[in-house]
């Protein structure tokens, strides 16, 4: 399979089922409704594993644009194929978001909270503070990105020349359930300032979709706030992959 493809589909199953929860606990009359922070983040913890299983084998199960520029930066994927890996990534988050939507749309009719409905596509802070908001979302990457690193084979990010990054990435060398269960535990620990985009195509294509799709009682896309989970996560997976360099 093609990475473009793989990561696609991996990030399609990602947004379906971690955005699926976030609908199921926020949005009226489901069965889930108002169960919980715990629920919301055990499963996005479970969306990650279920999204990498389907997509180590062909790309290395990036499914977040912070990973890809990371690896850029440790030089194992060049500026091409990170491109290409970005693509997939909006491109299967987007999708996600719209199964999302058909899925629970007659619970987003019963839903008259617009914020709710805005929270089953992206992130917004509990306190309105981008400056604060950008630190969370740096270091809760930086906390996702270094434990990655650090778990997977250890000369993965040294070296000079790009190579095939699935097996660079090497997630299956030490199974995916501690990736999901790292995203649990930033959910469970970090979460609750800005909602843990830790990854820009998470927020920013659901938060596209949101703006597009003719959903009736809806809010704007608090464009305002959008570059807060993109650039941020940015940020700290940079920061995490030269960390990485110095002391692997």
């Amino acid at each position: 399979m093609h990475p473009m493809l793989s990561e696609f589909i991996g990030t399609a199953l990602l947004v379906l089922f971690g955005n699926g929860v976030v609908a199921n606990v926020c949005l009226k009359k489901t069965k889930g409704n108002d169960s919980g922070w715990i629920v919301v983040a055990a499963g996005w913890g479970i969306a990650v594993y279920i999204g990498a299983f389907c997509s180590d084998a062909f790309s290395g199960a990036h499914l977040n644009p912070a990973v890809s520029i990371a690896m850029l930066v440790g030089g194992k994927l060049s500026l091409v194929d990170t491109a290409v890996y970005i693509v997939g990534q909006m491109g299967g988050a987007m999708f996600g978001a719209v199964l999302v939507y058909l899925f629970y749309r007659e619970h987003f009719r019963a839903t008259d909270d617009v914020d709710a409905k805005l929270a089953c596509f992206c992130t917004a802070p509990a306190i309105r503070d981008n400056k604060q908001a950008f630190f969370c979302e740096a270091l809760g990457t930086f906390a996702l990105i270094l434990p990655i690193f650090l778990m997977v084979t250890p000369s993965f990010i040294s070296g000079d020349a790009p190579v095939d990054p699935a097996p660079v990435l090497g997630l299956g060398s030490i199974g995916l359930l501690p990736v999901g269960l790292l995203v649990f535990g930033i959910g469970l620990s970090l979460g609750g300032t800005t909602g843990y985009a830790i990854n820009p195509a998470r927020d920013l294509g659901p938060r596209i979709i949101h703006a597009l799709i003719p959903m009736s009682g809806k809010r704007d896309s608090d464009w305002g706030y959008s570059w807060v989970p993109v650039i941020g996560p940015i940020v700290g997976a940079v920061v995490a992959a030269f960390l990485y360099r110095l002391i692997a």
